[in-house]
């Protein structure tokens, strides 16, 4: 049964006026089968939760806890957090420039199987999750995020989710930048990888349009670098008819 559990979570960077606390105690528990929405207004925290969790040299854990089933995540590398199981789709993909999608993908396969994939299979594993994404299998020839439209980058993300199976997937505003056709496509793959046995998503959105398509179990309002309320799905509704002021008066 997979658990990610973040518990009193305090995270701090560094600024020209020393360190700065962004994260005040954030406390969440996501399990197989569900999805965590985390909405808030700008500056609350939302990403530095999400490149905490997947190791960003920038943000320092000051104190609390993150596990994977029991493994203390802040003990790992970067790359045995993808190993053990962790995924983080980010709002800004790099570019690799000469590293082609389809090499890209097969390495980080590699390198998280701890065996290569056979040849045979794996093209016809990767042209099928393109097809699914609405990319043309040349796809796969192109430098990694070079020269890609916004809604190219967050299929490739998805792409990648698909291909590498996490257990848990960390969606960092994965719907930005996308028409309505490219976030029906998108939310289309992250509702298959859901729909496996022992996935959780953690969901970071500032918008409700991508909760029309992927239902949250669960609902967070992020203010101040902390959970100031969480709901159901009726939560994200109030949020996109009301705004966030009701929070913001109370933390003022």
């Amino acid at each position: 049964m997979t658990t990610l559990e973040i518990n009193d979570l305090h995270v701090s960077v560094e600024t020209e006026d020393g360190p700065k606390e962004i994260l005040k105690g954030v406390t969440l528990t996501i399990k197989a089968g569900e999805t965590h929405a985390i909405m808030g207004p700008n500056g609350s925290g939302k990403s530095t939760l999400a490149y905490s969790i997947a190791g960003h040299p920038k943000y320092t854990v000051t104190s609390g806890s993150v596990t994977l089933d029991g493994e203390d995540v802040l003990e790992m590398s970067v790359d045995e957090r993808a190993r053990a199981g962790l995924f983080l789709a980010m709002q800004y993909p790099v570019e690799v420039p000469g590293v082609s999608v389809s090499n890209f993908l097969r390495t980080a396969k590699t390198a998280i199987d701890g065996q290569a994939p056979k040849l045979r299979t794996w093209v016809k594993d990767v042209n099928a999750a393109l097809e699914q994404l609405n990319l043309d299998p040349s796809f796969g020839t192109r430098s990694v995020n070079e020269g890609f439209s916004g809604g190219e980058k967050k299929r490739h993300e998805i792409a990648q989710l698909e291909l590498l199976d996490p257990k848990v997937a960390v969606l960092d505003e994965t719907d930005s930048g996308l028409d309505i056709d490219a976030l029906k496509v998108v939310s289309e793959g992250v509702n298959r990888f859901r729909g496996r046995e022992g996935k959780g998503v953690l969901l970071i959105t500032h918008y409700t349009r991508i909760l029309r398509y992927i239902e949250p179990t669960y609902v967070h309002v992020f203010v101040d670098g902390k959970v100031a309320e969480s709901g159901g799905p009726e939560l994200a509704e109030e949020l996109e008819a009301n705004g966030y002021d009701r929070f913001l008066k109370v933390n003022a």
